[in-house]
């Protein structure tokens, strides 16, 4: 294989392009065809050039650092002097903005594009020349005002690789697992979509009628066809264990609570080496340390080396001392990556002024299984993860010092403590922005205490750091996608603090709010069959055309028939329109009994499914915008125990008992279905009772027991779309409609 290397300089340190950064293939492709076309129709042999290409996997990209630049608004006279009757006199006043924003970068580090062919091929060395000639014939790169010039290179393997190693900013690469930014690329059929789109952009105003009743019709060109590639660009990571500096060279496990110390010891060490590098003196600290000589932050957070230690867990028995440490250099970052795993690599750490490190050496690790548990293994991924070292909050999420000599005298109280928890919850909101984490959360929990027996004590980790112990906080945070590690956050992620570990968690309820497009009186039942044909269509997605539907997912056999409740249990779909809501509940938790390994193999599928979920199109009942929301088992009524349960949405009665009346049998069915689901039999007050046509005997109705129960009770008939729901009746008020953040901040 060999690769076609083309080479972008702009004129200026400015690109004044709108949206992706890097400028995407194709943009790339567009300006080729802008130049090739720039005397003329493009010719055959021009077109052939453009079709090969078009044809190649994506290519890699490398690009500069960047900057967001001064941003700034031009007013521009909008595209509608018709409605001023064609006045020319008159386009000041359909005048619009035009908000500009361009992006900074250092001009002496060009933009590379890489394609990989096949150099064997005569066609592959034809057309990789003539795309090397038009590049050449390049002019500009985003807008008009982007001046710009190219060139074209063949190169073999190692030359590129040489090539990209030494390049001083980002190198974006296709990902295959479709994680990272999306950019837009040439495939087949770009060429001649840009030609059509050419061509309609010529004959975009016609005239309809003649004379006085003439009228200028306007029609938009086609868009151009482009293919979306997810790029990423991840950093270069390496594993280093502790060791003793002796014979054996043993593991030397490092004190949990001295995390921060550790990265410092280690962050010193590094930059002491890399200072023998001429003239770098100011990138070191910058990358490294992260702070000017007068103490100032320099540069942004996104380009700095994090040194992450990694505490040994993943058993009930594991110590949680710190034995590895993980050094991530990012792919932007001003120093080589192999330079700065070199200053790392066999490190000696020693302080024998006080005596109160051990000696240690830094060496690389050739086992990785610790990464995976945290999340820094390939296909880890999480929505749930929760803090191993304390995040270090802003000072006003703090909590409230007590003076340990008046501790009776200075107690805080329920509300106090929820004011500063929910402080706290909003803060990691704004620490995962920070952070760079673009998934949004849904439910967060702040504590001092740690999460697993053998962890510290939030206030443990402050002493010999810069921060009081009334900023750290223990986290868990899920969000409404999985997401992979490494994950840290907070201000001291930087100092070995917020390092953050996934909890594996079958999700065995998967619940919705419906934030807009629900109708004023929808039908339970219908959204519910609208919510399970949605559901089935992603899970279809996610198996592949060729694979059948599990009963799990539809509640019937492959010959159509109703699948046995007892011998193939499903997932029960419902709509709670007192909260507007939509749930997919798991048939264990319906049944109250222990999950199958059948039943949790088919909740993984249906985690991936519904990733992403965030529209249903429910016919009558609205397009319903939809919003992931965990459900709190302790708060949610539909989930809370309480001794007095209401129905939410009709029952449907299973049989209906002869010789007694409706409101009897309605009871009598109702104390049936609760034996059948391992509930305790209740007193039933019927409510609302009426015969529906080719259904039975319908109505709502009170259950009291004699102990409290917990969620969810779903009964009757048509339980498996949402009918029989019941809600507790002795819960927190108020609860209903709040936002997943805020009820972890109100709440907590």
């Amino acid at each position: 294989m060999s690769g076609l290397l083309i080479t972008v300089r702009l004129h200026d340190e400015r690109y004044h392009g709108m949206g992706d950064w890097p400028p995407s293939p194709a943009r790339l492709f567009q300006a080729l065809v802008a130049g090739a076309g720039l005397s003329g129709p493009l010719d055959r042999e021009d077109c052939v050039a453009l079709e090969w290409l078009q044809e190649l996997k994506p290519p890699l990209i490398a690009a500069p650092a960047m900057l967001d630049g001064q941003s700034f608004v031009n007013y521009v006279p909008n595209n509608d002097l018709d409605a001023k009757g064609g006045d020319a006199r008159r386009i000041a006043s359909i005048r619009t903005t035009k908000p500009i924003r361009p992006r900074v970068f250092d001009a002496e580090a060009p933009l590379l594009y890489a394609w990989a062919f096949d150099h064997e091929e005569d066609e592959g060395k034809h057309g990789a020349r003539a795309v090397c000639a038009l590049a050449d014939r390049l002019y500009q790169f985003g807008r008009g005002v982007d001046l710009a010039w190219a060139w074209g290179e063949v190169l073999d393997n190692n030359e590129l690789d040489a090539r990209l190693a030494a390049y001083p900013g980002v190198v974006y690469r296709p990902s295959d697992g479709g994680s990272g930014r999306p950019l837009a690329c040439p495939g087949r059929g770009s060429l001649a979509s840009l030609r059509q789109r050419y061509a309609a952009n010529g004959q975009r105003f016609k005239t309809d009628g003649q004379g006085n009743v003439a009228r200028q019709l306007f029609s938009q060109p086609p868009k151009p066809h482009f293919m979306q590639v997810a790029y990423d660009s991840t950093p270069s990571r390496r594993l280093y264990e502790l060791r003793e500096r002796s014979r054996e060279a043993a593991f030397s496990a490092w004190p949990l609570a001295h995390a921060s110390r550790l990265v410092v010891l280690l962050r010193d060490g590094a930059a002491e080496r890399l200072r023998a590098l001429p003239d770098r003196g100011a990138e070191i600290e910058r990358v490294l340390v992260g702070r000017k000589a007068d103490g100032a932050d320099d540069g942004p957070t996104s380009l700095r080396v994090r040194i992450v230690p990694l505490p040994s867990i993943g058993h009930q028995h594991a110590d949680h001392g710190i034995r590895r440490v993980l050094v991530e250099v990012p792919a932007g970052c001003s120093l080589r990556a192999d330079d700065m795993h070199w200053a790392f690599s066999g490190l000696e750490l020693s302080d024998p002024a006080t005596g109160e490190v051990p000696d240690l050496v830094l060496t690389p690790s050739n086992h990785e299984s610790m990464l995976a548990h945290y999340g820094a293994a390939d296909g880890v991924q999480s929505r749930t993860w929760r803090t191993v070292t304390p995040a270090a909050l802003p000072e006003h999420a703090s909590r409230r010092r007590i003076d340990p000599a008046r501790v009776a005298a200075e107690a805080k109280d329920g509300a106090e403590r929820a004011m500063e928890q929910g402080r706290a919850a909003a803060a990691v909101v704004q620490a995962l922005r920070h952070a760079e984490v673009r998934t949004r959360p849904t439910l967060v929990r702040v504590q001092r205490e740690p999460f697993e027996a053998k962890g510290e004590r939030a206030e443990a980790f402050a002493p010999g750091t810069r921060f009081a112990k009334e900023r750290l906080w223990h986290v868990e945070i899920t969000f409404d996608a999985p997401i992979a590690g490494p994950l840290a956050i907070g201000d001291g992620r930087f100092l070995g603090l917020g390092v953050m570990a996934p909890l594996r968690r079958v999700e065995d309820v998967h619940a919705f709010a419906i934030e807009g497009g629900l109708a004023a009186t929808p039908q339970p039942t219908e959204v519910a069959r609208a919510l399970r044909r949605a559901v089935m269509a992603r899970v279809q997605e996610v198996l592949g055309p060729r694979t059948g539907l599990p009963a799990f997912f539809t509640g019937h056999e492959s010959d159509g028939s109703r699948a046995q409740t007892e011998r193939r249990p499903h997932l029960t779909y419902a709509f709670d329109p007192r909260s507007a809501r939509l749930l997919v509940i798991a048939p264990y938790v319906i049944d109250r009994r222990a999950a199958t390994r059948e039943e949790l193999g088919h909740l993984d599928i249906l985690e991936k499914a519904l990733t992403h979920f965030r529209e249903l199109r429910a016919g009558s009942a609205g397009l319903l915008v939809l919003r992931a929301n965990p459900v709190d088992a302790q708060l949610d009524p539909l989930f809370a125990a309480s001794r007095t349960w209401e129905s939410v949405t009709a029952y449907e009665v299973t049989r209906h008992t002869k010789h007694v009346g409706a409101a009897e049998a309605l009871a009598a069915d109702l104390r049936a279905e609760c034996r059948r689901r391992s509930l305790p039999e209740p007193r039933v007050t019927p409510r609302e009772l009426r015969g529906v046509s080719g259904v039975g005997l319908v109505g709502g109705a009170q259950l009291a027991f004699d102990v409290a129960v917990a969620g969810p009770i779903v009964l009757g008939r048509s339980r498996h779309l949402g009918g029989g729901l019941f809600t507790g009746t002795a819960t927190v008020s108020g609860y209903e409609g709040l936002p997943a953040p805020q009820r972890a901040a109100d709440l907590l």
